[in-house]
C-alpha cells in the first residue's frame, strides 16, 4: 500500500513510497495534521544512494511494528536533502548541535511549527553499537511528549537560541596571512606516505588540492623573482623539486615556514597520483568514488557522485595545465569518459543534463558491482591475460578486499598501464552481471560544477566532445531548471522543484565564467553578470555582508543560514566571493569590486580559526590580491578568435574588444593589451 510519497518525483522519495510508514513529504498537509493531532513530527533527511539510509529502511522502515509506532505517535516526514538543502543545512545544525556530529540519514523530532528538540542520525532497530532501539527510543519520545512535554518545549527554546546566537556577526577580520596558515594546517595533516590529509576515512576535497595548487603557482613565481637574483638558490629549488629522497625525507616537513612551491605542489600530485592508482578511482568504469575507508585509497566508499567527479576533474586539469604530465590529463579524460557514458541524460534536443549519482550498493551489498575474484578474472580473461591482468591490479585467489578483490594500480609503478582491451572486457561482464541505481535527478548547482569542469578541460586539449557537452549542460539549465532569473534546484521526468538557492545561482554564475573562459563568447558573461545581480539581489545580506541559503526574509525555517565552510563542495559563499572577483577583473565594474571586497572581510572572520576548511575563498583570495594577466584582444578577423584560444595562458582574464581609438590595431593584425597588476604592456601581435 503506498503512503504520501507515490507521487513525488525524487528517486529517494519514491524508495520509501511503499514503506509500511506513512509517510509525508515536505508539506503544509502534514504539519497542519500534526497540529490538529497533537503529534510530534519525525523528519527523516537523506538521499537514495546513500548505504546507511538503506539500512536503516530496510531495518525499521520496513519494519511492521516499527512502523506502527510511527503511524500512531508521530507524524513522519521524507526529505531528499539534495531538493531542499535548506532544509538538510539546518537541521544539520541541529543534529550537530545535540550530538558533535551528522551525516545521513538525519532523524529529527520536531513540534508541528518545525522546533527541533531531539536528533541523531542512523539508529539500529534493535538495541547495538551502544545507541538504543530505534522503537525503544520512539517509545520514549511519544511518552514525553504526553507526560512532559515542557521539558521538549524547553530543549527546542534552548538549540534554537544556541544556533542563533552561534551565528552572530563577529568583528571584521584582515584575511592576511589566513592562506599561509592553510598550506601550514596541510602540511600538518598531510600523510606523506601514502598522500591525502588526515586518517582515515579521507576525502578528495578537490578545491583544496585546487587552492593549494594555485599557492603553489603564485609561490613558484615569486621563487623565480629571487632565482633570477641568486642562481644557486635556482639549483636548489629545482634540486628539491625533482630529488624524490629530498621529498621523502622526514626533515623536510619538519621546515614549515620555509616550504619551496615545489613542496606544496608535491602534496598535491602525492595526492592525485595515489587516488589515481587506488581503488577509490574505478579502474575498470573510470570516474571516482565517495571517498577512501582506508588511508591507502584502496577500498572506497563505493558511491559515486557528481559533484565529487566535477570537481576532480578540474583539479587534475589543474595540475596537469602546470606540470604537463600525462596522468592528470589521462584521468580527468577518463572521469569525462565515465561521466559521458554514465551519468549524462539523454534528450531529445542538443541539450544534456548531468545525473546526481549511483548507489555504493547492489543485490543489497555495498561495492559488490565493482569487485571481482581471481577465477572471475581467468574465465573472462583467460588464463595468460588474465594473469597478466591481475598481476598488474592486484587480484589475488585471497583478495584485497573482505575476500574479493578491488582492482587498484597501488603496487605498480605505472599508473597509466595500457589494459585497455581487457578494461573494455570487463567493463562490459560487469554492467551484465549486476546493477547499480541511479539517481537520476539533475541537480543545477551539481550540473553547473560539471560544465565549469568540463570548460576547463577544453581550455586546456581543446577538444570539442568537452565543449559540446558543457555548453549542453547549460542549455539544459536554461530550458528546464530557469525562468527569466528564477533557477530551480532540481529536475526529474519533468518536473522541477519549486525552490532555488544560493548554491544553485552561485554555481550557475561559475559554470557561466568557466563557459566564458573557455569560449570568450561575450554571451556567457552578460548572462554570468545577470545571474550574479539577482543573486545578490536575493541572497545578500547589505548590513553585515555575506550571503543566506535561502531568499531574504525567508521564514518557512526557524533560521536561514549563511553557509561559510567548504565542506563536501565549496559552500555558497565561498564561489559567490570567487565569482564577485572574477567578474570584476572581466568587467572592471566598481560594483563587483566593492562587493567583492565586502564578501572578502566578512568572510575572514569565518575562515580565521580554521582557514584550511575554507579552500575555496581562499582561492577567490588570492585571485583578488594576485591578479592574473589581464589580456585585452583586438580582433583583426573574427576567425582569428579560435586561432588564438589555445594560446592564452590558463588563468589570464581575457576581453574582447572592438577596434577604437583607446584600443587599435597595431600591424594592421590582431592585438594583445596586456597588463599585469598595475603595469600595462606594449601591445603586441604574438602572445
Amino acid at each position: 500500500m503506498s503512503n504520501h510519497l507515490k507521487n513525488e518525483t525524487s528517486p529517494y522519495l519514491l524508495q520509501h513510497a511503499e514503506n509500511p510508514v506513512d509517510w509525508y513529504p515536505w508539506c503544509k498537509e502534514a504539519f497542519e495534521k500534526a497540529k490538529t493531532e497533537d503529534k510530534p513530527i519525525f523528519l527523516s533527511i537523506g538521499y537514495s544512494t546513500c548505504h546507511w539510509c538503506h539500512v536503516m529502511a530496510h531495518e525499521s522502515f520496513e519494519d511492521e511494528k516499527v512502523a506502527e509506532i510511527l503511524n500512531r505517535e508521530f507524524i513522519s516526514i521524507k526529505v531528499d536533502r539534495e531538493e531542499r538543502p535548506d532544509i538538510d543545512s539546518v537541521y544539520m545544525s541541529v543534529c550537530q548541535a545535540f550530538t558533535g556530529n551528522g551525516g545521513w540519514p538525519m532523524s529529527i523530532f520536531i513540534t508541528w511549527d518545525k522546533k527541533p528538540f531531539f536528533a541523531g542520525t542512523y539508529f539500529p532497530v534493535k538495541p547495538r553499537y551502544g545507541m538504543p532501539g530505534f522503537g525503544d527510543l520512539l517509545d520514549a519520545i511519544a511518552n514525553q511528549w504526553k507526560n512532559d512535554r515542557e521539558e521538549i518545549l524547553s530543549s527546542a527554546k534552548q538549540i534554537i537560541g544556541y544556533l542563533k546566537n552561534s551565528k552572530s556577526v563577529h568583528k571584521e577580520e584582515s584575511g592576511k596571512g589566513l592562506p599561509a596558515k592553510a598550506v601550514r594546517m596541510f602540511f600538518d595533516s598531510f600523510d606523506s606516505k601514502y598522500g591525502g590529509f588526515g586518517d582515515a576515512p579521507k576525502f578528495p576535497t578537490p578545491h583544496n588540492l585546487l587552492f593549494l595548487t594555485l599557492y603553489a603557482a603564485l609561490k613558484e613565481k615569486d621563487e623565480e623573482k629571487e632565482e633570477s637574483r641568486d642562481s644557486k638558490k635556482k639549483k636548489e629549488v629545482k634540486k628539491n623539486r625533482e630529488n624524490k629522497e629530498y621529498k621523502a625525507n622526514k626533515a623536510y616537513m619538519e621546515h614549515r615556514e620555509n616550504r619551496s612551491s615545489g613542496d606544496i605542489l608535491n602534496m598535491v600530485e602525492k595526492t592525485l597520483v595515489q587516488m589515481r592508482k587506488g581503488g577509490l578511482f574505478d579502474q575498470i568504469g573510470y570516474g571516482f568514488s565517495r571517498y577512501s575507508t582506508d588511508r591507502y585509497f584502496l577500498a572506497p566508499h563505493f558511491e559515486k557522485m557528481l559533484y565529487d567527479n566535477a570537481l576532480l576533474i578540474a583539479a587534475y586539469t589543474s595540475v596537469y595545465a602546470i606540470t604537463k604530465k600525462r596522468v592528470y590529463l589521462d584521468t580527468a579524460e577518463k572521469t569525462a569518459q565515465y561521466i559521458f557514458r554514465e551519468m549524462t541524460s539523454k534528450e531529445t534536443g542538443k541539450e544534456r543534463g548531468f545525473y546526481s549519482a549511483q548507489d555504493a550498493d547492489s543485490e543489497g551489498v555495498e561495492g559488490k558491482y565493482y569487485t571481482f575474484t581471481l577465477s572471475e578474472i581467468l574465465d573472462i580473461l583467460g588464463e595468460e591475460r588474465g594473469r597478466a591482468f591481475a598481476g598488474a591490479l592486484d587480484i589475488s585467489a585471497e583478495g584485497n578486499f573482505e575476500g574479493v578483490n578491488i582492482p587498484n594500480l597501488l603496487k605498480s609503478n605505472d599508473p597509466e598501464t595500457d589494459f585497455s582491451g581487457e578494461i573494455q572486457i570487463l567493463y562490459d561482464y560487469r554492467q551484465k552481471r549486476s546493477k547499480l541505481h541511479l539517481d537520476d535527478k539533475i541537480l543545477t548547482s551539481w550540473n553547473s560544477m560539471m560544465i565549469a569542469a568540463l570548460s576547463m578541460l577544453y581550455h586546456v586539449t581543446q577538444k570539442e566532445e568537452y565543449l559540446k557537452a558543457a555548453a549542453a549542460g547549460q542549455m539544459f539549465i536554461e530550458k528546464n531548471l530557469s525562468e527569466g532569473l528564477t533557477l530551480y534546484t532540481s529536475y526529474r521526468k519533468g518536473k522541477r522543484s519549486e525552490n532555488g538557492f544560493l548554491d544553485d545561482y552561485g554555481f550557475y554564475v561559475a559554470a557561466l565564467i568557466g563557459l566564458y573562459h573557455a569560449t570568450l563568447h561575450k554571451a556567457y558573461l552578460e548572462k554570468a553578470e545577470r545571474f550574479c545581480s539577482e543573486a545578490v539581489r536575493r541572497f545578500f545580506d547589505k548590513e553585515t555582508g555575506g550571503f543566506y541559503l535561502s531568499d531574504l526574509g525567508s521564514t518557512e525555517l526557524f533560521m536561514n543560514p549563511k553557509e561559510t565552510y567548504d565542506g563536501a563542495v565549496p559552500s555558497g559563499n565561498s564561489i559567490m566571493t570567487y565569482n564577485l572577483v572574477r567578474l570584476h577583473r572581466l568587467t572592471g565594474k566598481e560594483e563587483y569590486g566593492e562587493l567583492s571586497q565586502k564578501q572578502i572581510h566578512y568572510m575572514n572572520t569565518k575562515a580565521k580559526d580554521y582557514p584550511a576548511g575554507y579552500g575555496m575563498f581562499l582561492i577567490a583570495g588570492l585571485l583578488s590580491d594576485n591578479p592574473p594577466e589581464h589580456i585585452t584582444v583586438v580582433l583583426k578577423e573574427a576567425s582569428d578568435l579560435e586561432k588564438i584560444k589555445k594560446k592564452l595562458p590558463f588563468l589570464a582574464d581575457v576581453v574582447i574588444k572592438e577596434e577604437s581609438k583607446a584600443y587599435p590595431l597595431v600591424n594592421n593584425r590582431t592585438t594583445f593589451y596586456v597588463c599585469k597588476g598595475h603595469t600595462c604592456y606594449p601591445p603586441v601581435n604574438t602572445l
